[in-house]
């Protein structure tokens, strides 16, 4: 009932021992807290929380125009709700290493179990299109090394994102993962690698866990989560995935809608009543709400 019963100190350290194990790892991107709650119930190990899921959900492009303090709302809602470690994009920490600092902070508080900073240029671009810039390798490293020296929590997941391969090469991508990893990254996001070669020649560069990006409609192919196993790659995300679908599903409710004036037709493939009402927890609530309202007036009293 309510949020998780797992505190946000016990996921962090959960998710550091599934790590270890060399496993792959799988994280869907919850768009709100109650699709956390479908990935958590469906076996997953763990959730993502995508910057521009965040961005599509205010209306915005993913251009670095949401702040801090919406991040950190979301974040907290998502991973509050969930027994999984949530692994949330800080994009480029929102500023320079003293705001980097100050975020790290900010997404600790709100229980997440890991961040990852990227090395654009802020503002930032989503990761799968073209024209992005990238800092250069020292400011790159400052922010790392900041959000490292500022958590608090010791078992809090600092990744370090680099998007250099769109700009400068593959080889550019292994040579600032492996100075990021120097600077104390815990784990390296690649991202828009183009083939399982260019994540495996990643996966042997660098002694830390490598995340996989397989949004659709980006540069990378979408692999399958045994090929992404077999070349060592330990979390793969789904960023968009579940609000493209989800929103697809609406787009064609409304235009059933409009052209048939109801949507009897498209009931059997709405979530039941009752199922929504198992991922809430419905019967918690209820049987809460009785054993606090027991009282029963007695007439001979008045």
């Amino acid at each position: 009932m309510l949020y998780a019963a797992t505190t946000a100190a016990a996921k962090r350290a959960a998710l550091r021992e599934r790590l270890a194990t060399g496993e792959l790892l799988r994280f869907p991107g919850a768009f709100n807290p109650l699709s956390a709650r479908l990935v958590q119930d469906k076996g997953f190990e763990g959730v993502y929380i995508s910057g521009a899921v965040l961005s599509a959900d205010l209306g915005l492009p993913d251009i670095g125009l949401t702040t801090l303090s919406e991040v950190a709302g979301r974040s907290k809602q998502i991973a509050r709700v969930t027994d999984l470690p949530a692994l949330v994009d800080a994009d480029t920490g929102f500023g320079e290493p003293m705001n980097v600092a100050r975020t790290v902070q900010e997404l600790e508080d709100a229980g997440v179990a890991g961040l990852h900073i990227e090395d654009q240029v802020n503002p930032k671009r989503c990761g799968h299109l073209d024209g992005k810039q990238v800092v250069d390798g020292s400011t790159a490293v400052k922010r790392i090394r900041a959000a490292v020296d500022a958590r608090r929590d010791p078992n809090l997941l600092v990744m370090a994102r680099t998007d250099i391969r769109a700009v400068e090469g593959h080889q550019a991508a292994i040579d600032r993962a492996k100075a990021l990893v120097d600077a104390g990254a815990d784990a390296i996001f690649p991202e828009a690698m183009r083939d399982l070669a260019e994540f495996a020649a990643v996966r042997r560069a660098v002694d830390v866990p490598v995340l996989a990006n397989m949004t659709e409609f980006g540069k990378s192919e979408l692999f399958t989560t045994a090929e992404l196993a077999d070349v060592g790659i330990n979390i793969v995300i789904y960023p968009v995935s579940l609000l493209r679908i989800a929103m697809g599903a609406a787009e064609r409710a409304l235009d059933t809608l409009t052209e048939e004036g109801t949507l009897a037709s498209l009931v059997p493939q709405m979530q039941h009543r009752a199922r929504l009402y198992e991922l809430l927890d419905y019967e918690d609530y209820n049987r809460f709400d009785t054993s606090i309202f027991t009282y029963t007036p007695d007439p001979a009293r008045g």
